[in-house]
């Protein structure tokens, strides 16, 4: 198994490369099961996350191809058989998203339940609702999702979420695109990844209206094209870098980065002290002076996403004062405060809340990763970190960050992966 070392106190300066955001990249390869035609998808992360899926679509029947730059090739002709098992659906929550193109398009379906999530209870309850409400009939039987469309297909109908949810929000739209009629979603999660999941499928053919609004309408149609799609950058790896530029001190320009997609991130950061500053071509990120305290409270979008809290949570530990990190998105996303701990950090966590107070000396240590975004926040105070920091299980950070060591070095990171 691999593990990073780091040697802190090597500042960074130089350009890093955004890559195709994670969470809108596995959503829209679950697009192609929706056509006969070849989705192709430029600016597609090169991750374990959409190797996973990846397995998954091809033991559906669907050819998948990894292709010369960041190009991902998908042709769904036929569907050999619309069952995901549970050894594939398990290793990637996002996997169950098939169940409603498999629906949509063969009428039928048996897909694993996705199981539990480190971080906190993550229900699918909303996702079978929303097909439910389109007409799906569904039983929950051994583990798995038995689906079966109507005669006809699926119809379009209301769904009302009771609260913001990403992943149901794509999931519905996934299915009702299909659907006969049209489709209306209420209180749907507004982040930029639902925008560019409607912008592919309304490129293959797709009625959506409101995609990134709390009203998305869509108008049933009876089939899709393939089409080419560039996915959007990653405002989550934007943010982390802009975290690590901060920690470590420098001038980094984070090339591809939408600064519109972190504004709320990007408002902390100016209390913190640090400059952001948009400029063609992406966001610079510089910091000289001293880190100063601020609270922050998660939020769905547009406000402050819970999966770049431990990332600034890390860079609160040098801060000179106490801040206060509220978590309302997942109940166990405080799992790093142990490994932040040993490496210096003076936490303290009370419910969804954790006090940080600094500056912290932070001195490099032998920690562990316990979840994807946990894990790149102990690289980050490894930067900033005096000595040697060693990051194991980091096939967590495998699932959501490419070629990060390479992106770090390339601006003047002291930072390897060797294997143990």
């Amino acid at each position: 198994m691999d593990r990073i070392r780091i040697r802190g106190g090597q500042s960074l300066n130089g350009t890093i490369e955004i890559s195709g955001a994670k969470n809108s990249a596995l959503k829209l390869m679950a697009a192609c099961l929706l056509t006969d035609g070849e989705l192709s998808l430029s600016r597609s992360p090169r991750l374990a996350d959409s190797r996973f899926l990846g397995q998954l679509l091809a033991h559906l029947g669907v050819e998948v191809e990894e292709q010369a730059g960041s190009r991902l090739r998908m042709h769904a002709a036929n569907i050999s058989d619309p069952f995901a098992p549970y050894d594939l659906v398990r290793k990637m929550r996002a996997s169950f998203n098939v169940l409603g193109p498999l629906i949509a398009r063969e009428g039928k379906a048996k897909v694993s339940l996705p199981g539990g999530c480190a971080i906190g209870a993550r229900p699918v309850n909303l996702h079978l609702e929303a097909l439910e409400a389109l007409g799906a009939e569904i039983e929950l039987e051994e583990g798995y999702v038995h689906a079966t469309a109507p005669k006809g297909g699926l119809q379009g109908g209301r769904v009302v979420f009771p609260f913001v949810s990403v992943g149901a929000t794509e999931h519905a739209m996934l299915a009702a695109v299909l659907a006969k009629g049209e489709t209306v979603l209420e209180n749907c999660a507004r982040e930029p990844e639902i925008a560019d999941l409607a912008g592919c499928l309304n490129a293959m053919g797709a009625k959506i209206e409101g995609a990134g609004e709390a009203v998305i309408r869509i108008q049933g149609v009876d089939r899709l094209n393939g089409t080419d799609w560039a996915v959007v950058p990653d405002r989550i790896e934007t943010g982390t870098y802009a975290i690590a530029a901060a920690a470590a001190g420098g001038n980094v320009l984070l090339k591809d980065a939408i600064e519109d997609h972190n504004q709320a991130l990007w408002r902390a950061m100016r209390l913190a002290g640090v400059e952001v500053e948009a400029e063609s071509g992406g966001v610079r990120i510089k910091r000289s002076g001293p880190i100063k305290p601020v609270d922050i409270q998660t939020e769905p979008f547009p406000g402050f996403p819970t999966d770049t809290q431990a990332q600034f949570m890390a860079l609160m530990t040098l801060a000179d004062g106490a801040s206060i990190i509220r978590e309302t998105i997942f109940e166990n996303r405080f799992m790093h405060v142990p490994e932040l701990s040993r490496l210096g950090a003076d936490i303290q966590v009370r419910g969804n809340e954790a006090v940080v107070r600094g500056p912290s000396k932070l001195k490099g240590a032998p920690v562990m990763a316990t979840d994807l975004r946990a894990s790149v926040s102990l690289v980050i105070a490894g930067l900033a970190a005096e000595g040697d920091t060693i990051v194991n299980r980091i096939y967590h950070l495998d699932r959501g960050f490419e070629r990060l060591e390479a992106k770090l070095s390339a601006c003047g990171a002291d930072i390897i992966r060797e294997s143990e």
